[in-house]
This record gives structure tokens, sequence and C-alpha cells, in this order.
């Protein structure tokens, strides 16, 4: 048993502490090398991102230095120094906002502005990314204070992922879609947090040894801003994790009641718009017109799935064009009728010509 326990143990690979904390630490600066390698990561990311290219985006967050200050302000919290927490933090925000404009620049000059299945991916956190931070950021500073480091770390920084979002989010910017902004700045937010909180643990863990200044009034000082950053750090992890937790039970309820309850005969599911943050379920439905204790029935059903409280809305036929201008939908209406009818006259009279044609045939002149 002891030799099962012994394959777990650290202790034998584990790199001098001094030499993970001068590594982590120059890797925090962006300027020179680090930053124009920033700046063509985020040219790549976008462009792969732009055609829908996974094999391109995995390209760029492997040469993406972004992960750098993210783990040396978890470093910095760690063994106290308050100094590398200032530089990390500084960086962190000038290589955000590098690759914010870099990717905003880039989509506004793009010709293609359709958001493909890569950029939608990147809108919409769910509890999985916190967990893939969290993981991810463990691997990482974990590979880094070892002398085994191997194929670690660009798999981390494939795994966490910061590149694609911050791209996502310029992309937001460039085409004025601000729900693509947010939900690409949010993820990007939640990885940075949960691979910093990561970082602290593990380094605690480890025991690196706290950094100490010679006065002592100093010292004091800066621990008290080190815990006030970490508090900072840990609160908006547990909100993350417990509201994107929360979203995604909603959501799973609100599947598995859609899936069980809406099947109508002579009706079909069309669209479906599942909002947690407004508690609502709107389904929309083709076919046959649903009869209204149809819907009073699906509505009581709704506490059987834990949804108590949920707005259920219904829209039927051409409800779906519920966000369109109600005196846009007929004018669109009468214009195709009218192409119809246009094209039925045509065809209508080419009918009966030939109609005519084969009721007289031609006779052959003499």
């Amino acid at each position: 048993m002891n030799n099962i326990f012994d394959n777990f143990r650290l202790n034998n690979e584990r790199e001098n502490h001094q030499t993970v904390i001068d590594s982590i630490d120059r890797g925090v600066v962006f300027k020179g090398t680090n930053l124009w390698i920033l700046v063509f990561a985020i040219f790549i990311a976008s462009l792969g991102l732009n055609v829908n290219s996974t094999a391109v985006i995995i390209g760029a967050m492997l040469i993406s230095p972004l992960m750098g200050p993210i783990m040396g302000l978890g470093l910095g919290m760690a063994i106290n120094d308050l100094a590398l927490v200032r530089k990390a933090l500084f960086n962190y925000l000038f290589a955000a906002a590098v690759g914010l404009a870099t990717s905003t620049i880039y989509f506004l000059l793009s010709p293609i502005n359709e958001a493909h299945s890569e950029i939608l991916a990147r809108t919409t956190p769910n509890i999985y990314d916190v967990l893939i931070a969290f993981f991810g950021g463990l691997a990482g500073i974990l590979a880094t204070s070892s002398k085994q480091k191997g194929n670690v770390i660009p798999g981390v920084a494939i795994a966490t992922a910061l590149m694609p979002p911050l791209c996502t989010a310029g992309y937001g910017l460039a085409t004025l879609q601000l729900h693509f902004f947010a939900g690409a700045l949010y993820l990007f937010l939640i990885n940075t947090v949960f691979i910093a909180l990561s970082t602290l643990i593990t380094i605690r863990f480890l025991k690196f040894p706290f950094k100490h200044l010679p006065h002592p009034l100093d010292e004091l000082k800066a621990r008290r801003i080190i815990l006030i950053i970490t508090i900072l750090t840990i609160l908006p992890s547990i909100y993350f994790g417990y509201s994107l937790v929360q979203e995604n039970k909603f959501k799973s309820r609100a599947n598995n009641f859609i899936a069980k309850e809406t099947n109508f005969k002579e009706d079909y599911l069309l669209d479906k718009n599942i909002d947690f943050k407004n508690n609502s379920i709107t389904l929309t439905f083709g076919g046959r017109k649903i009869k209204s204790e149809e819907i009073e029935y699906l509505k009581s059903q709704l506490k059987e799935y834990n949804l108590n409280g949920v707005t259920l809305e219904i829209k039927q036929g051409f409800a779906l064009l519920g966000d369109i201008n109600k005196n846009e939908q007929f004018s669109q209406l009468a214009t195709a009728m009218q192409a119809m009818v246009k094209d039925f006259i045509i065809l209508k009279s080419e009918l009966d010509s030939l109609k005519t044609k084969k009721a007289s045939p031609n006779k052959i002149p003499k």
C-alpha cells in the first residue's frame, strides 16, 4: 500500500523554489518579444474564429503567453510578494487591452462578419469552463514547479483557452454585438480568476517561502493588501461557481421538461429559448393551433420539474418572427404573396397556350 502512495509524492521531482519564482516572474512582463508574440497569437486566433477553424485556434493558444501574468498574480498572492502582484496585475490588464484592441481591429477590417460555432461557443460560459480553468491551472503550476515539465504547459494553454474569449470579445465590439462582448469577457474573467486561484492554492500547498520585507510596518501593510486581493479573487470564484451551477441545473430541468411534456400530436417544436436570468422558457411550435387548455396543462406541469415561478410562453406559427415589427411582417408576407400570384399567372398563361396548341394543331401550309 505504501508503494502505491509513494507514486503520488512530489518531493523527488520538485524544482528549486527560487528557480520556479524566477521562471514565472520572467513570463509576467509583456514587452519586446512577448508582446509581439501576443499580438500575432491574437491575429491567428481571430482568423481561426473568423473562418471557424479549430486547428488554427489551437495553434494560437499554443503560442499565446497570456498564462504568464495570471500565474504571476497567483504566485505573488501566495508568497506575500506585493511587488510581483502589482507587476502581474499591470501586465495582465495591459495584455488584455492589447489583445482586445488587436482583435477588434481585425474584425473591423475582416469582410466576414458571420458568427460561426467557434465564436458562439465562447459567449455562454458554463460550470465546465470553471472546472477546466481550475484543474488546468493546477496542472500548469504543478508542471512549472516540477523538474519534469514535459508537454503539460502547451496542453494547459489549450485547455484553459484564454485567447478565444478575448478575441470573441473583440468581435462583439467590432460588430456592436454587446451580448457577445459581455459573454466572452465574462468567460475570460472566469478563466483568469480560477487559474490564479489554483496557482495560489498549489503554491501554498508546496510550501513556497514567504517574502519578508525589512520593515515590520511595510510587511504588515503588504500582507493586508495581499489579503484583500486574495479575498477579491476568491469571492468572485465562489460567485461564478455558484451562479453557473444554478444556471446549469435550471437548463437541465428545463430541457427535461421540454423533452417529456411538449410532444403534441400534429405539432413540432421549431425553437426554444431557456432564459436563466429572466427565469423564463419560450417555446415556438409549428403545426396545428395548440388549445388553451393544453397550454394551461403544460404550465401546471412546471412544478413537477422544480421550475416553480418560471414564466412559460408558447408561440405558434408566425410567432417565431415575434422580434420583427408586425407591420414589417405583413409587408413581407404581402410582397411574397404578390410574387407568388405573378408566378401563378405566368404559369397559367403558359399552360393555357399549350392547351390551345394541342386543341388546334398547326396546319401544314400548301
